[in-house]
């Protein structure tokens, strides 16, 4: 049944009871009792067609307790009570359906958010197509007011864009030449033209939808419990209701005490919750995949972040060359043509400081070989380079002269990563990288410790000095160095054998191991990378780490609102059967009850829609001033 024939059976038979009781105020009891039936048979139809179908499928649905009730009221002739059990029950079913669409909101204005024609420009001529239409490769014209039908680079133009539907951030982020847009966001002026790199079902913005669908379909222990409990509970309840008959003779009783008993509620009470903030999320930037992952969330205990890409923007520059028996563009020459090929984001940032002086990169490398968390080998133009950290320098039986080694050391402490350029086994030079912490760590890992995290650690393939001055200024507890991806993994196993609940954020591609390890792995997923969707449990869109305080802090919230509604619901039932026993609870008034508590438990899981985590951390001033306090101090 629609929601919209719902509906209108719901006004057809709200209509029905309003004439039965006007032919009640005039003393018409014969009218009154044959509208009273037709009431009761246009309601209890679409219920007692619903439990048949429940009994076709060997399960016993709550329909099937209300239609033995409604049933059992005309037998007696308690028009009255079928009528009005009838009416309540189909009339909460509706506010249900329209109320559990407020939770799924984010869902549905994120679908809403999906472009469905582009501007396309081929052969100098200006087609507006349906975005199904649209092909890898084309090039694409945005202006102000529309959306961005596509995931793709600028190539021409510049224009403030609205990534909203991605990352929960409103502020419009300004896009030029060589960045990224994606699909679902708007232009809020500006104009840009973009080649398409990602169509249809393989953009990020089709992705997040997906996910988020995924998510809100799938289901807690605590869910799968309650569906298990409710297939045992129904028919546990026709039984004891057939004895309760037996004993007591009295069928209207016998009657109530099935309605009463209907666990309306306590089924929905989990899955409303969990849906909401899985919206929340999404709205915010943050894609949680699935309630069993909020329920593990909400549990964490200790923090593991890896430092490039996470803690810092990961957008490190060079800041400076320092080459022993060559020219400093000579050096940067050869070191960015081998680095062309590799990923990794300081390899990514010396080819950037290369073409940012001009240097022309002609040749090509061969025989590379990227050693994950040490470096990069390779052969170009008759050599043998290799470049990267002390530790593949030493492993390759490269001596570092004093020299070197005194300056690498001092610009590692004043927070530099010292890259080793050698050439045919010969230290030649060290190019110094710097990252910048990320504007809000601070304030995310302050807000982290104040929602409950007891340990923070911070694993990273850098050195040492530099390692240590990120956590001394974020308060991060406990630092480990020079880490290979094999060794983070390593360490996370062992936090957890220790009996910790841990999470792991990284950057979702060199980091995917130790994250799949964790009991919860997190990604920044700002670049829209398919590998940081589909390895972590957790996607922050907005690539900011007070994302991450969120997420925590809505999981803890999400899990607390579950249990509320669960307790509620239960609570409910023991005092209408309570009321029921000492005949103070009657078939009518017990089942407005019953729905009432069903409304109850829908409206309090939709306080999680609009939740914000600030509210939740100002509440909590003790362990806040705490937290801020170790970080200023340092510690």
């Amino acid at each position: 049944m629609t929601g919209k024939t719902k509906r209108n059976i719901t006004a057809i038979t709200g209509f029905l009871l309003a004439i039965a009781f006007m032919f009640y105020l005039t003393g018409w009891h014969l009218p009154q009792e044959i509208i009273l039936v037709i009431s009761t048979i246009i309601a209890g139809f679409p219920i007692l067609i619903k439990a048949i179908q429940a009994l076709r499928m060997k399960a016993f649905s709550i329909e099937l307790l209300v239609s033995i009730a409604i049933i059992g009221a005309l037998f007696i002739g308690e028009y009255v009570e079928s009528a009005i059990v009838s009416f309540l029950f189909l009339f909460g079913a509706y506010l249900e359906a329209r109320t559990l669409e407020q939770t799924r909101s984010s869902l549905k204005k994120l679908m809403d958010m999906a472009p469905l024609e582009a501007t396309v420009l081929r052969d100098g001529v200006r087609w507006t197509l349906p975005v199904e239409e649209v092909l890898i490769g084309d090039l694409v014209a945005i202006q102000s007011g529309e959306k961005v039908a596509i995931d793709g680079k600028v190539v021409s133009g510049q224009a403030f864009i609205n990534e909203a539907a991605i990352t929960g951030e409103s502020v419009p982020a300004n896009k030029k030449m060589e960045d990224t847009v994606y699909s679902g966001t708007m232009v809020d002026h500006g104009y840009i033209e973009v080649i398409a790199e990602k169509i249809g079902d393989d953009t990020t913005f089709s992705k997040i939808i997906e996910l988020v669908e995924e998510a809100q379909e799938s289901k807690t222990k605590t869910e799968k419990f309650l569906e298990k409990f409710a297939a045992i509970y129904t028919p546990a309840i026709i039984v004891v209701a057939v004895l309760v008959f037996l004993v007591t003779r009295n069928i209207e009783f016998t009657l109530t005490f099935l309605v009463i008993a209907c666990p309306g509620a306590l089924v929905i009470s989990a899955p409303v919750s969990i849906v909401a903030g899985i919206g929340n999320g999404a709205k915010n930037g943050v894609l949680i995949k699935g309630g069993e992952i909020m329920e593990k969330l909400a549990k964490v205990n200790t923090i593991v972040f890896d430092k490039t890409g996470t803690i810092t923007k990961g957008c490190p520059e060079v800041t400076d060359i320092r080459a022993f028996s060559m020219k400093e563009d000579d050096l940067l020459k050869i070191v960015a043509e081998a680095e062309v090929v590799s990923e990794h984001h300081l390899g990514q940032s010396i080819v950037k400081e290369a073409k940012t002086r001009s240097v022309p990169l002609s040749n090509k490398p061969d025989n590379v070989e990227i050693i994950k968390g040490n470096g990069i080998r390779a052969r170009l133009a008759g050599h043998q380079l290799t470049v990267g950290n002390r530790k593949l320098m030493l492993g390759n039986g490269i001596s570092i002269s004093p020299e070197a080694d005194a300056y690498a050391v001092d610009r590692e402490r004043q927070g530099n990563t010292a890259i080793y350029v050698a050439v045919n086994r010969s230290v030649e030079g060290i190019i110094s990288i710097a990252d910048q912490i990320r504007p809000e760590a601070a304030e995310a890992i302050i807000n982290l410790r104040a929602a409950g995290i007891k340990q923070i650690y911070m694993l990273t393939g850098d050195n040492r000095y530099t390692a240590e001055l990120v956590a001394s200024k974020l308060g991060i507890d406990h630092v480990f160095a020079e880490m290979l991806p094999e060794d983070k993994v390593t360490k996370v196993q062992q936090l957890k054998d220790e009996g910790l609940r841990v999470a792991m954020i990284g950057d979702g591609i060199n980091d995917a191991p130790a994250i799949a390890t964790a009991d919860i792995g997190l990604a920044m997923g700002g670049s829209g990378s398919d590998v940081s969707m589909e390895t972590a449990d957790v996607v922050l869109m907005a690539d900011k780490l007070d994302k991450f305080a969120h997420a925590y802090s809505l999981a803890q919230a999400t899990v607390s609102n579950m249990k509320q509604n669960t307790f509620f619901a239960v609570g409910t039932v023991v005092l209408l059967l309570i009321g029921v026993i000492l005949q103070k609870v009657f078939l009518a008034s017990g089942m407005f009850i019953h729905e009432l508590s069903v409304l109850i438990v829908i409206l309090n899981a939709i306080r999680l829609v609009r939740y914000t985590s600030e509210k939740a951390w100002y509440n909590k001033p003790t362990s806040r001033n705490s937290a801020t306090q170790q970080v200023r101090e340092g510690v």
